[in-house]
């Protein structure tokens, strides 16, 4: 399938929050009325097939059911072997290629092969499953990606049998709009909307509050309460953080263990590339105090593209790398790009949780003391989860965002 390297969208008046979250924007005067064309800049290249993958990377097609080995400390052979906790998630995202692909690189499918190793309870992909947001794509192209992620991860993950807990990302399913308060990419919405409501494709999860399933809905596995919202775009419609608020007040969230968030894009920016406003949800400092609230231990999102485990205040940031194409340098440092997959432990005692992160590209761990201390984008400061506000200097302190 080969696409045009720029498609042309024609709208009337500006668009709200820009054509899409992620990709490079144009902007419009709110004064103009008659329809233009707009010159759409993609955040991908156009698809080109890919040659390099090995065959060891292809998705094993008999897969059993994930059962407890009793091994306290479960992984790939090999690859370091955390102690497992009372519950333990692996954490995915932004599995996508190029616009349109309906391949996946080598990381996202050693990830899927060496899942039932890590013999998790469940499965948590915060994003970007497929290559859409992009104006001249099809439906039936539309409908190849997501053929494409059935076959090489749906279906498999569903084979072992571990539910799979997901947030839709700007390029599954943008909630981006027109001046016109309409979805600019309603298809590819209709189009994930009948996937995920498909009952073969049941990520058996839970469910608790179904609410507009799978843009937003709340579930629970392991006495852990999760909630989905569609941050897709910046903005989170107040109906949507409304309807949120009441669901975590509720006495099945606050009888739960702990309760996690998760939204595609984040309330804080790290990666260079995604600190304009419009990549990170608007508001986030005070979503962030709504969350609080109600005592969410923990917000996981993607699209930065890069790992860094944070907390501000008293909410734990876990910005999960992607897994697929583009990955993202840090505001701060100078550290190689990574692909990256997070197996989160979580301990019933303590309330809290353990990570440890693989450089899927080596499999080998992150080491968390060489990520930077603090990182000050646009919209606020946040500190690596291992540092507390006390452990900082006064530099880090007072350290303010620096456009690039």
């Amino acid at each position: 399938m080969k696409l045009k390297r720029r498609a042309f969208l024609f709208l009337g008046g500006a668009i709200i929050g820009g054509v899409a979250a992620g990709a490079s924007r144009a902007y419009f005067s709110a004064k103009t009325s008659s329809s233009i064309a707009v010159s759409y800049t993609p955040e991908y290249p156009e698809v080109q097939p890919q040659t390099n993958l090995p065959n060891s990377a292809v998705t094993p097609q008999n897969l059993v059911a994930v059962k407890r080995s009793g091994n306290p400390n479960p992984a790939p052979k090999g690859m370091y072997a955390p102690k497992r906790g009372d519950v333990r998630i692996a954490v995915i995202s932004d599995l996508n290629s190029q616009y349109g692909s309906t391949s996946y690189e080598r990381e996202v499918l050693l990830a899927v092969k060496y899942l039932p190793e890590w013999e998790p309870d469940m499965v948590i992909c915060s994003g970007d499953m497929v290559a859409g947001q992009y104006p001249s794509l099809t439906e039936p192209e539309i409908r190849a990606m997501w053929a494409a992620f059935e076959r090489n991860i749906g279906a498999p993950i569903r084979k072992m049998n571990i539910p799979y807990g997901f947030t839709l990302g700007n390029h599954d399913a943008s909630s981006a709009l027109s001046v016109n308060k309409k979805f600019l990419f309603q298809t590819e919405r209709d189009l994930a909307a009948e996937y995920w409501n498909n009952p073969k494709n049941n990520p058996g999860l839970n469910i608790v509050d179904k609410g507009k399933f799978p843009f937003y809905y709340t579930f629970e596995q392991n006495q852990i309460f999760y909630l989905i919202w569609d941050a897709t775009s910046s903005r989170i419609p107040a109906a949507q953080l409304a309807w949120a608020e009441k669901v975590l007040a509720s006495s099945k969230a606050q009888a739960a263990k702990m309760r996690i968030v998760i939204g595609h894009l984040p309330l804080y920016a790290v990666a260079i590339g995604r600190e304009d406003l419009g990549e990170i949800v608007e508001n986030g400092d005070r979503v962030r105090r709504m969350l609080e609230k109600y005592n969410v231990h923990t917000y996981i999102s993607g699209h930065d593209h890069a790992y860094y485990p944070a907390h501000i205040g008293k909410l734990q940031l876990l910005h999960t790398g992607a897994l697929g194409s583009g990955p993202r340098p840090l505001l701060s440092g100078n550290l190689p790009v990574t692909k990256t997959l997070t197996i989160v432990d979580i301990d019933y005692k303590t309330a809290d949780t353990v990570y440890t992160s693989y450089n899927m590209t080596n499999q080998k761990v992150v080491d968390q003391k060489t990520l930077p201390r603090v990182i000050a984008g646009p919209t606020g400061t946040i500190y690596r989860r291992d540092l507390q506000l006390s452990d900082l200097t006064p530099a880090e302190r007072s350290l303010k965002f620096s456009p690039n």
